[in-house]
């Protein structure tokens, strides 16, 4: 029997990238979705569409002892598309509101199914400013308190091995952002490989997930879960 993921987030930028991955690599996907027309999008590419809300505990919690996952995805956000600025100060209350909320839900309902693992994603420009190379060991900014949380449900879980991808800025197909912006970015691609290797690698504990050159560090990433970003561009 393969070992069963329930992929909250399926339709995400990311999700739409991970479910084929995962569905290759050999593994049975619950992928959820809010709205009921997607469901088809997600039985197409080989997943098994559950359609719930993050914020009904309820609901979630027998969501996932239906599908009894081995291991839990957490890549759900709730931020405008292509991070337009006249919608960032709703969505980031909407999102702080997941990180926080949603994912104590989903913590909850995880070890209630008896899942044994859950990989979430964060974000790798969060850290405080300083000197030299941006490490998972470096503090994060004061305000990130949403952040906070949810590594810290994710990685406190009993009986659940928690894992975190810090992710860079994404760019890319299905994000609105074409190409890098920052120093921090990210490829939704390799975001979404990075999620495959650390269900393959088992690995646990924090890992930056962003490109090479920048301020933040991904030789852990590039280390303990084999992962590499693509070249692209001539990069």
């Amino acid at each position: 029997m393969p070992e069963t993921i329930f992929l909250a987030g399926a339709t995400g930028a990311i999700g739409r990238k991970l479910v084929p991955l995962l569905i290759g690599a050999g593994f049975a996907v619950h992928g959820t979705t809010r709205r009921p027309e997607r469901q088809d999008s997600l039985r197409a590419l080989g997943a098994t569409p559950v359609v719930v809300d993050v914020f009904d505990a309820k609901a979630l919690a027998a969501a996932l002892l239906r599908a009894k996952p081995d291991i839990v995805i957490h890549q759900l956000t709730d931020l405008p598309f292509g991070l337009d600025p006249a919608q960032m100060e709703e969505g980031r209350i909407r999102n702080a509101r997941i990180r926080e909320i949603g994912t104590k839900n989903l913590v909850d309902a995880a070890v209630a199914a008896g899942a044994g693992r859950m990989i979430s994603q964060s974000i790798a420009w969060a850290y405080q400013a300083g000197d030299g190379t941006i490490t998972e060991d470096t503090p994060l900014q004061e305000g990130a308190t949403a952040i906070r949380t949810l590594e810290s449900l994710t990685l406190s879980a009993p009986g659940i091995a928690g894992t975190v991808l810090r992710y860079g800025l994404l760019y890319g197909p299905g994000t609105g952002c074409d190409a890098p912006a920052g120093s921090t970015s990210l490829h939704v691609d390799d975001a979404a490989s990075a999620a495959l290797l650390a269900v393959q690698t088992a690995a646990i504990g924090i890992f930056n997930v962003v490109e090479d050159g920048g301020p933040v560090s991904n030789a852990k990433a590039k280390s303990i879960l084999g992962w590499r970003p693509l070249e692209r561009n001539g990069k």
